[in-house]
């Protein structure tokens, strides 16, 4: 008849097996271990584990905090009008823009002060013969327009 092969398994030490890990680590990582245990004590010595420790432990008391601040009139504005803002930079043309960035940059972007006399009658009454000029105050009082129709709509400001 047979026999049964005796199987006898030696005990896993995992930490023995870690050590052993660690020790038969290639030399190209020891530098990057160095560095990492360098990191850590700079962490240590700054006092950041006893913040992030310190965080953790009145991790309540912070997530309440945020959620009253979060709660607040002003914060609901603030990401109410982000959005807005969101949705306002989504429908603008990027070529329009783009236009508008480079008109700013002409005009306004100069590292001194900008110089602009006032033209006289005459010169201003000559510079709506450009098309330009007549194209861009015809945007600027479509948008006016249309801001003005939603005041009267929303009943302006409360």
């Amino acid at each position: 008849m047979a026999r049964p092969i005796p199987l006898e398994l030696q005990p896993r030490d995992p930490r023995a097996e870690l050590r052993k890990r660690l020790e038969e680590a290639p030399v190209e990582h020891a530098e990057a271990l160095l560095d990492s245990y360098e990191l850590l004590g700079k962490l240590h010595e700054h006092g950041v584990f006893e913040l992030l420790r310190g965080a953790l432990g009145a991790s309540d008391k912070l997530i309440e905090t945020a959620v009253d601040a979060a709660k607040s009139d002003e914060a609901i504005r603030a990401i109410r009008n982000a959005i807005i803002l969101g949705k306002i930079l989504g429908a603008i043309n990027p070529d329009v823009l783009q236009s508008v960035a480079v008109a700013v940059g002409e005009t306004l972007g100069c590292y001194e002060k900008p110089i602009i006399e006032p033209p006289g009658l005459f010169s201003l009454m000559f510079q709506f013969s450009h098309k330009e000029l007549r194209r861009s105050m015809a945007l600027l009082n479509k948008f006016l327009e249309s801001l003005g129709n939603q005041i009267k709509l929303r009943g302006g400001c409360k």
